[in-house]
C-alpha cells in the first residue's frame, strides 16, 4: 500500500488493559498523546469543596517542616548589571535559613534542611500568601519598592554649575 514501509507491515497498537472493542490510538501518535487528546474530548466535571482542608496528613512531610517554618514573600530587586525590569514582576516565596555547618571533609557549607534552597515564584502577592497559608507556614511580606524617577534634563550634563557638573576625567 502507498505510504507504508515494505519491510514492516502495519499492526494496530493495543493499549494495555483496554478491552478488545475499545478505540485504539492511531499509529502516528504515541499512546499517552492519544489518551490525553481522547480524555480532553470527553466532558469533565470539577468537584468543588467549600471548606478548607488540612493537607498535612497526606503530604508525608515531617511535622517540623510544616508548623515551624517561616517564609519570606518579596519581589526580587532588579539586576544591577542590566537596565531591564523583566525579572522583577513575579513574587518570590523563600524559606528562612536554618542551621548550617562547615563540612569537615571538604569544607563545604552543609545543611540538614531540604527546603533551604527552594524558591517559588507566583504572579501575585495574594497567590503567594494563599500558598503559604495552605501549607501552614507563617510568612512575612516585604512590599514592592517602586523607585521614584529622577527628573533630569540632558542639558544638566553640560552645566557650568560646579554642584551639578560631572567631571570627564
Amino acid at each position: 500500500s502507498p505510504g507504508r514501509s515494505a519491510t514492516k507491515p502495519h499492526r494496530p497498537t493495543l493499549m494495555a488493559g483496554a478491552p478488545a472493542g475499545a478505540p485504539q490510538a492511531p499509529p502516528s501518535l504515541s499512546t499517552s498523546t492519544w489518551r490525553l487528546a481522547h480524555d480532553q474530548a470527553q466532558d469533565t466535571q470539577l468537584i468543588t469543596v467549600d471548606e478548607k482542608l488540612d493537607i498535612a496528613p497526606l503530604t508525608g512531610i515531617p511535622e517540623e517542616h510544616i508548623k515551624t517554618r517561616k517564609v519570606q514573600i518579596f519581589v526580587p530587586a532588579r539586576n544591577a548589571m542590566q537596565a531591564g525590569v523583566n525579572n522583577t514582576k513575579k513574587w518570590k516565596l523563600e524559606f528562612d535559613t536554618r542551621e548550617r555547618w562547615e563540612n569537615p571533609l571538604m569544607g563545604w557549607a552543609s545543611t540538614a534542611d531540604p527546603l533551604s534552597n527552594v524558591v517559588l515564584a507566583f504572579s501575585t502577592k495574594e497567590d503567594a500568601i494563599a500558598f503559604a497559608e495552605k501549607n501552614g507556614w507563617s510568612y512575612d511580606v516585604q512590599e514592592r519598592r517602586i523607585p521614584k524617577p529622577k527628573s533630569k534634563s540632558y542639558g544638566e550634563n553640560f552645566s557650568w554649575n560646579k554642584r551639578t557638573r560631572v567631571s570627564t576625567k
